[in-house]
């Protein structure tokens, strides 16, 4: 079918559908005078963005709550657009069995019988355009032989393709139309809901972000990564390692395998915080479906963290941001947390501290007054985050994602343990990422940032100490000024020559010390 006639037909079925939802919306006695009242007051409103959750309640409390829930937390549109998508996975039939063959035979490039030496074409998991099978592989590939496949179903990928481009189509002509919607840059706010999307699809993505994932918690006794099969993996599959596992949420099936659930939920909040707030890069729609737990012999108990398609990432300055001011408000130093926002440029240059301080205060204190039983460390890191904004601040998107993992978190580890103190454990692991930012390990971490820079400054020394004695002797005009500026270098140099042999001394005695400590 032709672009732009698949374009029009999209089109015409999303106006056809747009407006009978409405018919359903309106009130069945005056139908035709609630849309004319709607147009007229969306049309009549100056500042349409702003008043638009006020038209919102005449399509009822759902759509009311959506736009204020949206317009109170922006981060959450980006996960609100996957929860929509997750919740319409049981909707969607996988391939049967012989298209699934041809499915997987097309995306490898040649029939299964030379890859593997069974496959279950009934596919174990399905998804919204997306479907898993188990496999055999003929000879191990790094030491694996069951393996999982994940598979894109081609067409309907496609399909999903073409209805962004036409949502992009939409959006540019709108924008050469309406004044107002190039002031809403519907344009770039397509295209980023297509990026997200298409994002969601991208398989070489994912096995990348399991590959890094493993890498991170590699020799980790809680966790057990699957490994990724590089060999076998294309635009619209992705093999792995198969994990016997079962559901984080079945809690009948886990304790029949005797999987002690008390460990298991610290090991999810101590495992989600170290993701996030070491590494830095975390599941950013991380729920109990997206949570596993291992049945086999050699990794029971263990988690097994799935579906990475969906990940994020935080800055140094971003992590470091929340790991000292989540420490400094547990420990209730208020006043050190309002100078980390506005060091970090959360809130305007000429906010009061001690008003940022005040408010901080006000909202937290009630939680550490709250029986130990039911703190949250999520609701608290919640307060970490939006307090800047009575004082017209914001924080990044990605801290707000990040908080919103460690809270789903949370309640997934009470839901296996209610009596898991995630509070305690929470408090704990950030203040072991803390000290290690200040000790020796995260001064040895600067520095290393900091040597590829040294590595172009430290050959320009020499001119530029040159550059600077010339300034100096022209400066100096008179026979007592260059006896002076000789002086000052006589004495620099021999400052150095001491302190080189300081160093010398110090590293012999270290070293001296370590050998007789070995020998010992």
């Amino acid at each position: 079918m032709p672009p732009l006639f698949r374009r029009l037909l999209l089109l015409l079925h999303a106006l056809r559908y747009g407006a009978r939802l409405l018919w359903l919306a309106a009130p069945s006695e005056h139908k035709l005078h609630w849309l004319i009242q709607l147009i007229v007051r969306m049309q009549a409103s100056g500042r349409r963005v702003e008043r638009l959750h006020d038209v919102l309640p005449a399509l009822g409390p759902l759509a009311s709550r959506f736009a204020r829930t949206l317009a109170e937390r922006p981060e959450l549109a980006t996960s609100t657009l996957h929860d929509a998508i997750d919740a319409i996975d049981h909707l969607e039939a996988p391939l049967p069995p012989p298209e699934s063959e041809q499915a997987l035979t097309r995306a490898f490039g040649r029939p299964l019988a030379t890859l593997f030496s069974a496959v279950d074409l009934v596919p174990v998991r399905g998804g919204f355009a997306e479907q898993t099978h188990f496999a055999r592989l003929l000879a191990p590939i790094n030491g694996h032989r069951e393996v999982a496949i994940k598979l894109v179903r081609a067409d309907q990928l496609q399909q999903i393709v073409d209805e962004l481009a036409l949502l992009r189509w939409v959006a540019r002509w709108l924008e050469k139309m309406s004044g107002s919607a190039r002031r809403l840059q519907l344009r770039a706010l397509a295209q980023t809901f297509t990026d997200d999307i298409l994002r969601r699809f991208d398989l070489r993505a994912e096995a990348a972000n399991l590959s890094q994932t493993g890498h991170h918690f590699d020799g980790d006794a809680r966790i057990v990564v699957p490994s990724v099969i590089w060999d076998l993996c294309t635009s619209h599959t992705l093999t792995m390692q198969r994990i016997s596992s079962l559901p984080a949420s079945d809690l009948t099936a886990l304790r029949a395998h005797h999987v002690k659930l008390a460990p298991l939920a610290a090991h999810i909040v101590e495992v989600v915080t170290e993701q996030a707030f070491e590494h830095g890069f975390f599941h950013a729609t991380l729920d109990a479906r997206r949570v596993r737990v291992s049945i086999e012999p050699d990794t029971l108990g263990r988690l097994v963290l799935a579906e990475f398609s969906i990940m994020s990432s935080l800055s140094t300055g971003e992590r470091e941001f929340f790991v000292h001011g989540a420490t400094a408000l547990f420990d209730q130093d208020y006043g050190r947390l309002a100078e980390l926002h506005r060091d970090a440029g959360h809130v305007p240059h000429d906010t009061r501290a001690d008003l940022l301080e005040a408010e901080l205060r006000t909202r937290a204190e009630a939680h550490f007054a709250a029986a130990p039983a039911d703190r949250s460390a999520g609701s608290l890191f919640q307060h970490l985050l939006h307090v800047v904004q009575p004082f017209d601040g914001v924080v990044p998107t990605r801290l707000a994602t990040a908080q919103r993992s460690f809270q789903q978190a949370e309640t997934l580890a009470r839901a296996l343990h209610p009596g898991v103190d995630s509070w305690n454990i929470a408090r704990g692991v950030l203040a072991d990422i803390a000290r290690r930012d200040v000790d020796h390990r995260g001064w040895i971490k600067r520095i290393s940032r900091e040597l590829p820079h040294l590595a172009h400054m430290l050959p320009r020394v020499p001119q530029l100490a040159v550059r600077y004695l010339q300034h100096e002797h022209d400066r100096a005009r008179t026979p007592r000024q260059n006896a002076q500026l000789m002086a000052d270098i006589g004495r620099e140099y021999r400052r150095t020559r001491l302190l080189l042999w300081a160093c010398v001394l110090c590293g012999a005695v270290l070293g001296a010390g370590t050998a007789l400590l070995a020998w010992w």
